[in-house]
């Protein structure tokens, strides 16, 4: 099987109100913003990029309790959005918040490992 993660650490850009699908698991679509320096063929590179998101259950509870701006670690893999839209969106299973709390929050979902 191929390997399919994919850790992002960022700033939520926003954030759609949580929804529930038909078996009534919680979700949370947002946007993260990244931005970083890296070295690319030994030079050093801006990186800039939004990333489309998706959390389900738990992650997509902790997220709709989060304010734009908030820095965040998110660890998934990524998928196409639906059959019809092929373009890809990160669906979170681990979230670690960097900073605003004390001790941050994570969480992680085993049955997805």
């Amino acid at each position: 099987m191929a390997a399919n993660r994919l850790q992002l650490a960022g700033r939520l850009l926003e954030r759609q109100g949580l929804r529930f699908t038909p078996a009534g698991v919680e979700v949370a679509e947002f946007r993260l913003g990244h931005d970083s320096e890296r070295i690319e063929a030994g030079l050093p590179r801006r990186v800039e990029c939004e990333v489309a998101c998706v959390a389900l259950g738990v992650p997509a509870r902790i997220v709709s309790q989060l304010a734009p701006g908030q820095a965040l670690r998110v660890v998934g893999f990524v998928g196409a959005k639906s059959a019809k839209n092929r373009n890809i969106r990160l669906h979170v299973e681990e979230i670690e918040i960097l900073e605003g709390t004390e001790n941050g929050i994570q969480t992680e979902i085993e049955e997805h490992r």
